[in-house]
């Protein structure tokens, strides 16, 4: 397992634990509380973030605001009782299939 999968994998059962914490004593169990409007807000804010950095091509803010951004993503799938099984299965489903492929499918699955 990479080192990256590694870090998603205890802040996923972090961000689980929190989920019965007091919002006072735990930020994620104070988003968590706001539910997953708020989440995905953050979520919002922080994608923001990301693209601002990449396009200054700050290298170091990039890393640190996708840091941010991973966690607020991870908050949001908490909040709205998605896990990261279900989206590795949407991501497995894809393999194999070129990005212009998938765009075509989806397409043709939303009319």
């Amino acid at each position: 397992m990479s080192r990256f999968a590694e870090v998603l994998e205890r802040l996923s059962a972090t961000l689980e634990e929190r989920k019965g914490a007091s919002p006072e004593s735990s930020y994620t169990a104070k988003l968590l509380s706001e539910g997953v409007e708020r989440c995905a807000k953050k979520l919002g804010e922080e994608a923001v973030e990301v693209v601002i950095a990449a396009v200054a091509k700050d290298k170091d803010g990039l890393a640190a605001e996708s840091a941010d951004l991973i966690y607020h993503f991870l908050v949001t799938l908490t909040a709205a009782g998605v896990s990261l099984d279900d989206v590795a299965s949407w991501l497995e489903s894809r393999e194999g299939r070129s990005g212009l492929e998938e765009k075509a499918w989806r397409g043709k699955s939303e009319r």
